[in-house]
């Protein structure tokens, strides 16, 4: 079971109430970051129309690393809708941690809720939104070779045939309600107020 507290902050699933959060943390990446997770230069209006166009897919799912109640990491499973049903089942993947939140082990953390959701929703063929010159998500990709079978580049994923379980989808489930209970408790103890201290 994969943990949901990790480097200081809790993994829990975005839903679309955390809407304002999700497109702040992808706003405040910096260039070079914003540019690795869309492949493209992209402005703050097209992040707030990508966000809530989000939420108005149908099986498309995001984690978030929360740190302090601020989001700080993305991982985003995409699906993507076959034109026939006998079709392969394909589903994109994206990731985004802001600069000075990296290497904590919170980016492979995220990839490993992404895979193990693409294997449980019976998807195929995992594609890794990823440039070329993007040298960290190809190494965090390689960590899963595992999961994974890369073909032609370090772009496209094909899951490794595996049997979709109970157990899988439990633990889904019950990681997804962890990581939800720790970020009330740790709102909640942030939220406490300080008792003033006796006059004299």
């Amino acid at each position: 079971m994969q943990h949901s507290f990790v480097n200081g902050g809790w993994i829990r699933r975005i839903y679309p109430s955390d809407r304002a959060a999700f497109a702040a943390h992808l706003i405040r990446l910096d260039h070079e970051s914003r540019h690795d997770r869309f492949a493209m230069a992209v402005s703050d209006d097209y992040i707030e129309r990508y966000v809530t166009g989000f939420f108005d897919a149908p099986g498309d799912i995001a984690y978030g690393w929360f740190v302090d109640g601020v989001l700080r990491g993305a991982g985003e499973l995409r699906q993507a809708h076959s034109p026939s049903a006998d079709a392969e089942r394909v589903a994109e993947g994206a990731f985004s941690v802001e600069k000075e939140f990296r290497r904590g082990g919170v980016g492979e953390a995220l990839m490993a809720r992404i895979v193990r959701a693409a294997r449980n929703r019976r998807d195929s063929v995992l594609c890794l939104l990823c440039l070329a010159e993007n040298r960290s998500m190809q190494g965090l990709a390689k960590k899963f070779s595992a999961d994974l079978t890369f073909e032609r580049d370090q772009i496209t994923g094909r899951l490794l045939a595996r049997h979709v379980t109970a157990a899988s989808l439990w633990q889904e489930w019950a990681d997804d309600m962890r990581g939800l209970v720790g970020t009330l408790v740790s709102a909640h103890h942030h939220a406490e107020p300080v008792a003033p201290k006796p006059a004299g």
